[in-house]
């Protein structure tokens, strides 16, 4: 598979984000470049710490002190995001570029029933009114194949298993039909069985809605399963990237 003289959905150019600690300075990102396409999906791969999260989070501009993004472009449909307004980065982030994070119980509000969470996307990023809201927040429920989703939409997180947490997170992150959809390390302490059906609703989503993806793991099995492409990351570098 050759990416040469492709159009990109998003590339990234020299990208150093390092953290500012009282005992000194953490390479944490040190000179990363690559590029998706659309409809892609991507694997960046590699060991705990060695950056992936952190690559990640800089495409999102979630970057707080003592980080600091120090160096590169991050190249989203020709703006370099970096050099974007706060209010303009908000209207893109949840709306073209969403992410899916670690433990999506402990990301879902605990006292807020996953309706009403996955509503407020909706109430951020749209001007439809409350009935077409909650529809659509329903729909979101049955798409990511969550049982009896309008009873579901009235549970609170902690009354769903570890497999609909995530399948929440996911239709959170596609509410608004991302044209990049970020998951970091989407399997993790999921059960085989429940792992295997998360990545088929990544996939199945991503031939629906033609979305990228980049896909954060530490599991080669997981990137043999469901990447088109793969990156490996060591020591805040990339060292190897390959077609699969």
């Amino acid at each position: 598979m050759d990416k040469a003289n492709e159009q990109f959905l998003l590339e990234i150019k020299g990208l150093k984000t390092h953290f500012f600690t009282e005992d000194g300075i953490v390479k944490a990102v040190d000179g990363v470049d690559f590029n998706v396409k659309k409809g892609e999906i991507l694997g960046l791969v590699g060991e705990s710490g060695c950056g992936k999260s952190v690559t990640a989070l800089s495409i999102m501009q979630l970057i707080r002190k003592p980080g600091k993004i120090i160096e590169g472009e991050i190249n989203f449909r020709d703006l370099n995001l970096r050099e974007l307004s706060v209010e303009d980065i908000q209207d893109i982030r949840g709306n073209k570029i969403s992410m899916i994070f670690q433990q999506p119980q402990s990301s879902l509000n605990p006292v807020i029933t996953v309706g009403d969470q996955l509503a407020e996307v909706f109430e951020i990023h749209t001007d439809l009114d409350k009935e077409e809201i909650w529809e659509k927040s329903v729909e979101l429920l049955q798409v990511v194949g969550i049982p009896d989703p309008e009873q579901k939409a009235l549970a609170y997180p902690h009354e769903m298993s570890g497999g609909q947490a995530q399948r929440v997170m996911i239709a959170m992150a596609l509410a608004m039909r991302p044209a990049l959809l970020i998951a970091d390390e989407p399997t993790t302490a999921l059960d085989v069985t429940i792992q295997a059906q998360i990545l088929d609703l990544i996939r199945d989503l991503r031939n629906q809605m033609h979305t990228a993806v980049i896909i954060i793991t530490h599991d080669l099995g997981v990137v043999a399963e469901i990447a088109d492409w793969v990156a490996v990351m060591y020591a805040g570098q990339i060292m190897e990237q390959a077609g699969v």
